[in-house]
């Protein structure tokens, strides 16, 4: 983000609202920190120190703004009266921008200052930026992977609600095109955008049809209608009766045949073909649903696939070129890891580091007003 002078902005601290006093007061951060604040500050001890932050892979960096929120809310210590006296303007933060490209080992924030006015949150942020960071780079391969079209951020059901806000951010910086949930959303102020479910047709009696006219009554001038076509495991059929019966109305429709499952129309494709796999969401079944679209007129009408996709299986769909215009990707995008770890390497300007961590200064890292 810039402000249109060219500088990077970051997102204000307020977007995150944060539990400001729980994390002023360590109910967040790991225990043996704020032990360290209390003896530091019980015996006057003023350390002052350069705190360097890293990780270990290629990655895309995310939780950045949300981590020096945290810092510019939450730094600082107890006064001689009782009351909390904040301390970030005694600290020289410097660091990357959200989204940016990180190598392993590279420096994406130090913090210079005081150790006991920022002891207390080593914990938090780096807990902000390994979550954030992890889906970043999990979307930014899928966004890759796809080659330009578009992403779908769908892992809300499958990890704790309390994720949804900052998941979400880190998922449209790194290119993902839309997010399920208004909480994803609420970062940059958008909606969460979805289709019609399962759930809903077998609410009107496994009538998709049925199911997708009132949804669209209801929401077409509102939301772009797309319509699970798998629900009766005969994608095709169900496909047609939809595109015909909302028309215009009908934005696209989408795959996801479970994968213990073979699609009625993909039998015959097998007895055609015979070396593929067969099950679940697969090309042959994205290009019977595409041609029988077009030739029943409805080339306009997109398809979304979804159902197990990852940045490997939508580059092997892309490699078949299969007519897949939007990826859904759920459970893959919060799988997997991408630690971050923090180290003293400076006190009082001289070299303090433990064995194997030296000061890496980094000239990409900018100051942070």
């Amino acid at each position: 983000m810039n402000d249109g002078s060219g500088r990077r902005q970051r997102l204000d601290p307020e977007v995150f609202r944060l539990p400001v006093e729980k994390l002023r007061s360590g109910w967040y951060s790991d225990a043996y920190f704020n032990f360290a604040k209390e003896l530091l500050e019980a015996e006057g001890r003023r350390a002052h120190v350069t705190m360097q932050v890293f990780q270990k892979h290629h990655a895309a960096l995310g939780g950045i703004d949300e981590a020096i929120a945290v810092l510019k809310l939450c730094s600082g210590g107890q006064g001689a009266d009782g009351h909390w006296e904040p301390g970030w303007e005694k600290l020289d933060v410097r660091a990357l921008h959200e989204g940016d490209e990180i190598a392993p080992y590279e420096t994406v924030m130090t913090i210079e200052g005081d150790y006991a006015l920022f002891a207390h949150l080593e914990t938090v942020y780096l807990g902000c930026l390994a979550r954030r960071t992890l889906i970043m780079r999990n979307v930014r391969e899928v966004v890759q992977a796809a080659r330009g079209k578009q992403i779908l951020f769908f892992p809300a059901r499958h990890d704790h609600w309390l994720v949804q806000t900052g998941d979400g951010w880190a998922a449209h910086v790194a290119g993902a095109i839309g997010v399920s949930t208004d909480a994803q959303a609420s970062w940059w102020g958008g909606r969460g955008v979805g289709t019609v479910p399962h759930a809903l047709i077998a609410a009107y009696g496994g009538d998709t049809v049925a199911a997708a006219e009132a949804f669209a009554a209801r929401f077409a001038e509102h939301v772009n209608v797309t319509v699970l076509v798998d629900f009766e495991n005969d994608s095709v059929a169900t496909a047609l009766a939809v595109a015909e019966a909302l028309g215009e109305r009908l934005w696209g429709v989408r795959l996801d045949t479970s994968g213990t499952l073979v699609d009625r129309a993909v039998v015959a494709e097998m007895e055609r073909l015979g070396d593929f796999d067969p099950t679940g969401v697969n090309t042959q079944l994205v290009r019977v649903v595409r041609s029988a679209l077009d030739e029943a007129g409805h080339e306009r009408v997109r398809i979304v696939v979804s159902g197990g996709f990852d940045a490997a299986k939508i580059l092997a769909f892309e490699q078949a070129q299969a007519p897949v215009d939007v990826y859904g990707v759920g459970s893959s995008l919060v799988r997997g890891e991408n630690d971050f770890t923090a180290d003293v390497v400076l006190v009082d300007g001289t070299p303090a580091g433990k064995r194997g961590r030296p000061h890496r200064p980094n000239p990409r890292l900018e100051p942070v007003s």
